[in-house]
């Protein structure tokens, strides 16, 4: 079935219809869908260079609406199925500790997830069961997802199909190395 997901979104690259399955499947993405949009993003713009950074705005927008719902789907989930199960089972306490954790550095999980490869959905969906703050999340997820794919598009403006497979296999990695940097930078600051 995911093969048959990853073709489908393949061969939509080159319908006529592309922009607007872009921002289908950034929606989706965001919130349930199991394929990125870089899949579609990636053959777009090598075949239309001059609308790179258009197709990384229509990305970037759909995502963070995407994103929204996942958000939505958390906090309404967890309203009406979570909470009862988390007190059938007497770990609605331990969940509130939880839920201060990660809301403690949901900016930086929602940024890392989604800018990195990581499964962006499982952030947008916790943060709204953890009730995240919306304005935390909302330019968490603006700033992740338009570093994400501007960032992209420009490689593939100004480089064209050599640089498809560094993104296709090692942006994630590097993305990860940088945030893993960028924490470290910031938690040795704190120490000094």
């Amino acid at each position: 079935m995911l093969r048959t997901l990853y073709n489908w979104t393949i061969m939509s690259a080159q319908s006529p219809h592309a922009l607007w399955v872009l921002a289908l499947v950034s929606f989706v993405e965001s919130s349930f869908f199991p394929i990125p949009p870089d899949v579609l993003m990636i053959p777009m713009i090598i075949a239309r260079p001059s609308r790179a950074f258009l197709i990384a705005a229509i990305a970037t927008v759909a995502s963070v609406a995407g994103g929204l719902f996942g958000y939505f789907i958390g906090a309404v989930l967890m309203d009406t199925i979570g909470q009862p199960v988390l007190e059938l089972y007497g770990k609605d306490a331990s969940f509130a500790e939880m839920s201060a954790v990660f809301n403690a550095y949901g900016a930086w999980a929602v940024v890392v997830a989604g800018v990195t490869f990581l499964p962006f959905k499982v952030i947008t969906i916790a943060s709204g069961v953890t009730g995240l703050p919306l304005s935390v999340f909302i330019v968490s997820s603006i700033f992740a997802r338009a570093l994400r794919f501007f960032l992209v598009a420009a490689l593939l403006w100004k480089f064209g199909a050599p640089i498809r497979d560094f993104i296709e296999r090692r942006l994630g990695l590097v993305f990860i190395v940088f945030c893993v940097l960028l924490v470290g930078g910031f938690a040795l600051i704190g120490l000094l």
